[in-house]
């Protein structure tokens, strides 16, 4: 996948993107911890670094739902979307709304020409949510 991206293999990308694929919607800290199972002495700039190339590369998605740290999934070019426990932050990949991306329709473009489009569900997953 690195080299379909024009991207070096290194030890710390391989390390990287492997924790992105094991762990859908990690966050930065849990990737650095899963990456230091493997190579204890990289540092955070490495990792933060890697995961920069791997997004702008196109091979990690960043989502950063409000009020939460920045995530990183490795399904990408799918345009799906997220729902998201307002409680514990759980969060889950939710299959895109309506045909092909960009799923949803603008009701005014204002002269863009759209190509994707980002929908966060809010709500209480199954352990946060009251009894019904």
């Amino acid at each position: 996948m690195l080299r379909e991206a024009a991207l070096r293999v290194t030890r710390p990308r391989v390390a990287v993107l492997s924790a992105v694929h094991e762990n859908a919607h990690a966050d930065t800290d849990s990737i650095i911890g899963l990456v230091r199972q493997d190579l204890p002495k990289v540092s955070h700039q490495a990792v933060y670094d890697v995961l920069r190339a791997l997004t702008v590369a196109g091979l990690v998605r960043r989502i950063q739902p409000m009020g939460s740290v920045a995530r990183y999934e490795a399904r990408v070019g799918d345009n799906h979307h997220h729902v998201v426990c307002r409680s514990c932050g759980e969060i889950h990949d939710v299959d895109c709304s309506v045909g092909a991306a960009p799923c949803l329709t603008a009701s005014d473009t204002h002269g863009f020409v759209i190509d994707e489009a980002e929908v966060i569900y809010w709500g209480l997953c199954a352990s946060c949510a009251p009894e019904r």
